[in-house]
């Protein structure tokens, strides 16, 4: 067997490379419309979605598409915009004014090809009427702190937004709307990646409300009005707008599991793919995964060594330090790493697919059977550092974050917890 990081890191980047869209757009491809080709899109992997496109359309093509700032890519034809990412900016709210104004100008003959990833419900985001882009900070920045998972975050967002929850298809119409997506979301929801700007909403405003109650989110009085507001109710199922918008989902986090479940085969490994939905606050999943590693290595169950348990999904952290640095993967994985208690057979890894796990430019880590020992020669308490949401500080110190830049894709986390065998 290869060495253990070796192994967990290619097993990473075979998931990765599943959902690069240069591989995978092609066959989804709709057919060349009469009249213009349009192209909107928003997320992390848009810009390599547009550059994946230019590459093998045939006709020419307009419009533009907007990502994180850092994960542009060249395209000749599409125009990119890179706004902030997960608190949005006036540069991504400029982004979303053009788009919808550019999609209220197709006609009939036209098609507008969406190009969504995880990340447009930052990115894409327009403050419907009656709301500034404040307003929508300040529930984000809220949002992002408070544990909620990432359905009830965008049942919110669509109720304030004037081009999600359907309404850039809305907007479009009459022309032919198709939307190519990688999802990001558990479940892989069509009305949940990017908050669904092209397909029917089946949240309604109470569901809203609901969200806002359940984390005693404190609004803004225009936020409250808005959702008390029944004009405020976004386009549902069964509306004659979106009837003949089409979704096509070129990438998904199960996708990339079953890749990296072949490359463990390949090496000689038995994979176990857990969940591609797995959802839950991070240091709680990542202990659960040590106790089911800690089953593999001790007692065979439910397979023998050498063994990797595969999952992905979205976990959440519930923020209780605000100067706390590390995002939710490095989170589960120290998590995991403490409740494996020094496991002499045990090695995880765990990373956000697009090449950025929190605030910081680091996709997530790895932890060894030795890393507990090694932290606090350094004087670290990891349970400690855990505790006040600063895992960040375990990696950087013991060098063992992973490093990729921005990878222009996102099937959401990837965790990998490798057991050798006896």
């Amino acid at each position: 067997m290869m060495p253990q990081e070796t192994l967990l890191r290619h097993l990473f980047h075979a998931a990765v490379a599943a959902a690069d869209p240069m591989r995978t757009l092609k066959r989804f491809l709709p057919n060349p419309p009469r009249g213009r080709t349009i192209v909107l899109g928003a997320g992390k992997a848009s810009a390599r979605m547009a550059e994946a496109l230019e590459a093998v359309w045939e006709g020419p093509l307009t419009g533009l598409v907007v990502t994180r700032y850092g994960h542009g890519a060249p395209t000749r034809q599409i125009r990119i915009v890179e706004a902030a990412h997960p608190v949005p900016d006036a540069a991504g709210a400029a982004a979303a004014t053009e788009a919808l104004a550019i999609a209220e100008t197709a006609g009939p003959d036209d098609l507008v090809l969406c190009l969504i990833s995880g990340g447009g419900s930052a990115l894409w985001t327009l403050p419907a009427p009656g709301l500034t882009l404040r307003d929508l900070i300040r529930v984000n920045s809220q949002l992002l702190a408070c544990g909620a998972s990432i359905e009830e975050m965008n049942a919110l967002r669509k109720h304030l937004s004037a081009i999600q929850g359907g309404r850039l298809a809305c907007a479009a119409y009459p022309a032919r709307v198709v939307t190519l997506a990688i999802s990001d979301v558990p479940g892989d929801q069509p009305t949940v990646i990017a908050s669904g700007p092209t397909v029917a909403d089946p949240t309604d405003l109470e569901t809203a409300r609901a969200v806002v109650r359940r984390y005693e989110l404190d609004l803004p009085a225009s936020i409250t009005a808005r959702l008390d507001d029944p004009a405020a109710e976004t386009p549902k199922p069964g509306d004659p707008r979106l009837a003949g918008a089409e979704f096509r989902l070129i990438a998904a986090p199960r996708l990339s599991l079953e890749a990296a479940a072949e490359a463990a085969r390949f090496a000689g490994i038995t994979p176990v793919i857990l969940g591609d939905a797995i959802e839950g606050e991070a240091r709680e999943v990542g202990r659960t995964l040590a106790g089911i590693a800690r089953s593999v290595a001790d007692h065979g169950l439910p397979v023998a060594g050498p063994a990797v348990l595969l999952s992905g999904g979205e976990t959440t952290v519930t923020l209780t330090n605000k100067n706390g640095r590390g995002g939710r993967n490095q989170e589960c994985l120290l998590g995991c790493g403490l409740q494996l208690a020094g496991h002499p057979r045990i090695w995880a890894l765990a990373a956000d697919t697009d090449g950025i796990d929190g605030s910081d430019p680091v996709a997530g880590g790895f932890w060894r059977p030795e890393s507990a020992a090694r932290a606090r020669a350094l004087g670290l308490d990891p349970a400690a550092l855990l505790k006040a949401n600063n895992a960040y500080t375990v990696f950087d110190r013991l060098s063992d974050h992973i490093l990729t830049g921005p990878t222009l894709t996102n099937v959401n986390d990837f965790r990998a917890v490798l057991i050798a065998a006896v």
